[in-house]
Parts: structure tokens; C-alpha cells; sequence
């Protein structure tokens, strides 16, 4: 059984007996781009993309790589720019430039594999894509009503409550807490492991007494009803539980889209006049980290930032001190009760006490020796800068990622 609410992938339009052809050559560009160590994300949205462009082609006669030319290229470009969404609205120029980048990945790689003999994408030119100022994160109080949203007389109401508490006190992307496994949680030391997050990368992040209280209610009185249909529940004949920290009532992992579906549910019924999902809790997290005073390098370390605007920061900070900013900078890290924090998030929505962290001394963030790129040291990143590369990671969360290929 695969993932709730999990989307089929696009076929790409053509032959599929054509070994020339823009299905088979395409199958064989996502192989070699899993062999190189690529996302599965990332093959999905290039795979889709080009999925695009052949069934544009195909509509005028176009069927196999070889054929393309520049200028058909280039009015597909044009064509972009000129489409409208049903809602009546334009691609941005991100939307569109995430549409190109794989044309142009897929055709560079092709004359290297010899399937063409030209590269018609050479020399085709990416729109300038629009900088534009963050928008505005939850405030604790506008967090606390959308965490109080879930009924906790349910299962599911208990599970989603847990789930929005990780997303607020961790800051991790939706893909990382669909893929959360139990063993990535470690209570006693107040840490979540995100294993393979954004760019196979690893990283350990400090993760509050609230939270985890949560989680632990969770894993007591909901979880077991939720796995009890799998494999390795009572007499099951469901999905085997792989020990995927979050099920759903299927008990199985939840999609991408399913966990996005849920969080705006949550975020449009707490009526608090903003408009996101799973990525709005990031975004909170890093503002409320930022308005505590946390220097922006540990806020980067929380959030798995490798890249900050055009200044690439590598910083390696304790787990320790990393925690002791999160805690003493982060209101929703400690379990305190919300009428202690001038908040009335409704009766029954504070989980039994967990024991906080001893240390609220924020240490200054220090830099290991050689931690620097071919650019030089480590350059100042302003707040702006950070809550803009949020902002840009909305619509970059479930796209093509531009690989040494595509630049």
C-alpha cells in the first residue's frame, strides 16, 4: 500500500516502444540520475517537468529528442510565460524556472550519451526570478490557536496534535517528519536525528520537553491503535510498521501532500489570518528564534541550511549549545503552561509536565577552524536574508534541486 493521499507520477507522453523516444530516453536520464545519488524527490519533479515538455511537443509533431530544435525550445519557453493556472493566475518566474532547469539538464546529459548530436538547450536563457520580502511567520499566540485545533478525544486528534508540536518546535521540513522513525527520537537527551534530510545530509537538532511530551502521549495512547491493522500488530494483515514514528489511519506513512493537506486544515480553521502549512511552523520557529535574540548561525544549524542567499556557511556547533539557544531563545520549546506565557490556547491542550532542561546560558556560536568554503570565510547573514531563503523554500520544498548539471 503506498502513502496516504500520495500522488501519481506523470507519465511522459510518446512511444513507449521508441527506444529514441522521449519516454524511454527520459526513463533512462532518471536512472542515471539515481545512480549519481540524486533525491527520489528530485527524479520525480524532473521527471515530471519533462513529462511537460514532450506532451507539449507531442502536440506539434515532436516526438523523440533529436528532433528538438532552439527555437522550439525557446517558444516553449514563451509558452510558460503565457500560461495561466485554472485560478487564472501565471507561473512565477520560479515555477518557471523549475520547469527549465530539468530541459536543460535532460538535454545536456543526452549529447553526452550520445542520443543527440547538438545540445538545443545550450543557449537557452532562464528568466530572472523575483526577490521578494518574507512573508509574515505566526505569532505564539496565533500558534498557540492553530496547535489547540486538533480534538484529543480522538486517536487522530492526539496524533496530529504531536505532529503539529514537532513541526513548531523543531522547525523540520515535511518530507523529514514524514520519514522520522521512532528510533530517531532520543527523549533522554531531548534530540530528534534527521537522517538524510534536504541534500543527504544528517543532522541532529535539539528538540523541547514540550514537544516530546506530546510525542510520548502519542506514542502511549494513539500510535498503537494506528499500527494495530499492520503486520506486526495483533493478527494484522495490513502495511508492515516499519517504525515510521507517524502513521496514518491506514497505518501507513503519510505523503507530502496528505501532511500539507492536514496542517492547512488546522492553520485555515484557527482563523488566524495567514495562509500556509507544514512550512509555516518553520518559518515561526526561525522568527521566534530570531525576536530571542539566537545568533542566525545556530538558527542555520536547527534548520539544516547549507546555503544562506550567496554566502555558503559551514558551521559546526555543539548539540549542547545548540540546545541551550533553543530553549532559552524559542517559547515553545519548554513545557510551561500557556496562561504562564499570556496565552489561552483552550483547557485540555497542555500535555503532562516533562522535566526541562537545566541550562538556559546561551553560549556564543563558534566557528571550527577551516570551516569556510573556495569563497572565502564565513560572511555575515542578515535576519532578512535567512527569512528570505525560508520563504524561497516553499516552493522549492517539493522541486527539482539544479545539480552540477543544470547550471
Amino acid at each position: 500500500m503506498g502513502r496516504r493521499g500520495e500522488r501519481t507520477a506523470q507519465a511522459v507522453p510518446g512511444d513507449r516502444g521508441d527506444r529514441h523516444g522521449f519516454p524511454a530516453l527520459v526513463e533512462e536520464f532518471c536512472t542515471d540520475l539515481g545512480a549519481r545519488g540524486y533525491a527520489d524527490a528530485t527524479i520525480r519533479a524532473r521527471r515530471q517537468a519533462l513529462a511537460q515538455l514532450a506532451g507539449w511537443l507531442a502536440d506539434r509533431g515532436v516526438s523523440r529528442p533529436v528532433q528538438v530544435t532552439r527555437p522550439m525550445l525557446v517558444r516553449y519557453q514563451r509558452h510558460l510565460f503565457h500560461y495561466r493556472k485554472p485560478d487564472g493566475q501565471p507561473l512565477s518566474f520560479r515555477s518557471q524556472n523549475a520547469r527549465l532547469l530539468p530541459v536543460r539538464a535532460f538535454f545536456k546529459w543526452a549529447v553526452r550519451a550520445e542520443h543527440i548530436g547538438s545540445n538545443p538547450a545550450s543557449e537557452l536563457e532562464l528568466p530572472k526570478v523575483e526577490h521578494r520580502l518574507p512573508k509574515p511567520a505566526l505569532t505564539i499566540a496565533e500558534a498557540e490557536q492553530v496547535l489547540a485545533g486538533p480534538d484529543l478525544a480522538t486517536t487522530a486528534g492526539l496524533r496530529d496534535r504531536a505532529m503539529l508540536e514537532t513541526f513548531y518546535g523543531t522547525g523540520i521540513r515535511r518530507a523529514e517528519l514524514a520519514r522520522r522513525n521512532l528510533r530517531d527520537l532520543d527523549a533522554q537527551r531531548a534530540t530528534l536525528m534527521v537522517r538524510q534530510g534536504k541534500g543527504r545530509k544528517d543532522r541532529m537538532i535539539p528538540i523541547g520537553p514540550r514537544a516530546i511530551a506530546w510525542i510520548s502521549k502519542y506514542l502511549t495512547d494513539a500510535r498503537p491503535d494506528l499500527a494495530a491493522g499492520s503486520r506486526t500488530g495483533s493478527g494484522g494483515d495490513g502495511p508492515l510498521d516499519d517504525g515510521t514514528l507517524f502513521l496514518t489511519v491506514d497505518g501507513t506513512p503519510f505523503s507530502l501532500d496528505r501532511l500539507t493537506q492536514l496542517v492547512r486544515g488546522y492553520v485555515k480553521a484557527a482563523g488566524v489570518g495567514k495562509e500556509g502549512a507544514c512550512h509555516l511552523f518553520r518559518h515561526t520557529l526561525a522568527t521566534l528564534m530570531l525576536e530571542g535574540g539566537a545568533d542566525i548561525r545556530y538558527i542555520q544549524a536547527m534548520l539544516g541550511h547549507a546555503e544562506l542567499s550567496t554566502t555558503q556557511i559551514y558551521t559546526q556547533v555543539s548539540i549542547r549549545a545548540l540546545q541551550a539557544v533553543h530553549t532559552a531563545t524559542f517559547p515553545g520549546a519548554v513545557n510551561v503552561p500557556p496562561a504562564a506565557r499570556n496565552v489561552s490556547p483552550g483547557e485540555g491542550n497542555v500535555p503532562p509536565t516533562f522535566p526541562p532542561t537545566t541550562s538556559t546560558t546561551v553560549p556564543e556560536a563558534t566557528t571550527v577552524p577551516g570551516a569556510m568554503t573556495g569563497l572565502g570565510p564565513v560572511g555575515k547573514v542578515s535576519a532578512h536574508q535567512l527569512l528570505a531563503v525560508l520563504d524561497l523554500e516553499i516552493e522549492e520544498e517539493n522541486r527539482a534541486h539544479p545539480g552540477p548539471d543544470d547550471r
